[in-house]
């Protein structure tokens, strides 16, 4: 017990001049080890259970796995669509992996309906996976930026103003 409380204090007065230098690097060593640390630390993705019921929008730069029903629009990294769950709004992912169902648009650069998805949408996509049993109906559009599609007339809509200026 005593033995912490001493090994804790800076010591005889005579190495007062010596424990201040050590004191400075301590410190740095503390904040450069966390921040080494920092970025291993991925926060576990978000779970919305079967039994929840979201009304309202979602918007993460993590991941979410949804097993529940929501209606509104969903923005994340990745976005796993579990078996029984139910979207009904526009889905934006880098990631998409579909086993329930999703009534909107899907927009991803990875999208993937496995056997047990139901789609009722548009999916706009940089690479698209179907597995056999899936049932999908809508369209399909590859797009290289498939996040930011339709954001192409913004960019357009200045030069008509800088010209009636």
């Amino acid at each position: 017990m005593f033995s912490k409380s001493k090994i804790n204090e800076p010591g005889p007065k005579a190495d007062e001049a010596s424990a201040p230098k050590p004191a400075m690097p301590d410190t740095s060593r503390t904040s450069t080890e966390f921040k080494a640390s920092a970025p291993k630390a991925k926060p576990a993705a978000s779970i919305l259970s079967s039994d929840l019921h979201i009304t309202g929008n979602l918007k993460t730069t993590g991941d979410i796995n949804v097993e529940g029903t929501v209606e509104g629009d969903i923005r994340a990294h990745l976005l796993t669509v579990g078996e029984s769950a139910t979207i009904k709004g526009e889905v934006v992912a880098d990631d998409v992996v579909v086993n329930g169902r999703v009534v909107g648009r899907v927009r991803g650069l990875k999208v993937r309906l496995t056997a047990t998805a139901r789609v009722e949408g548009d999916i706009i996509h940089k690479t698209i996976a179907i597995e056999s049993g899936a049932h999908f109906e809508g369209s399909v559009q590859r797009q290289d930026d498939p996040l930011n599609g339709g954001k192409k007339p913004v960019a357009a809509a200045p030069a008509p103003a800088a010209s009636n200026g």
